[in-house]
């Protein structure tokens, strides 16, 4: 199982992006997927979350600005992202938890894209 995540960029304030993610191989069932960020010299932070019947929740910083999406057909997830700031700059993983056809459960992640906000 793997993930394939597409769409990041250079983009200047105020701008927008959309990111999308893939998610592939022997899956039985994904719970939730997400979208996390990473800022240089920063923690890893959870930016919004998309369950399987589509409850979502966001960090308080991206309220507003920002809305995931899923498509459960197609086991995948995308991120809108709008009035982009330059504290919006890093690197954006996402991650889904998921089941395989095997039973197992686990977190898989996405091996990451840039998002630079920047005039």
């Amino acid at each position: 199982v793997q993930l394939q995540a597409s769409g990041g960029g250079l983009v200047q304030p105020g701008g927008s992006l959309r990111l999308s993610c893939a998610a592939s191989g022997s899956i039985f069932s994904i719970n939730y997927m997400g979208w996390y960020r990473q800022a240089p010299g920063k923690e890893r932070e959870l930016v919004a979350r998309i369950t399987s019947s589509s409850s979502t929740n966001y960090a308080d910083s991206v309220k507003g600005r920002f809305t995931i999406s899923r498509d459960n057909a197609k086991d995948t997830v995308s991120l809108q992202m709008n009035s982009l700031k330059s504290d919006d700059t890093a690197v954006y993983y996402c991650n889904a938890d998921i089941t395989a056809t095997g039973r197992a459960r686990f977190t898989a992640w996405g091996q990451g894209t840039q998002v630079t906000v920047s005039s």
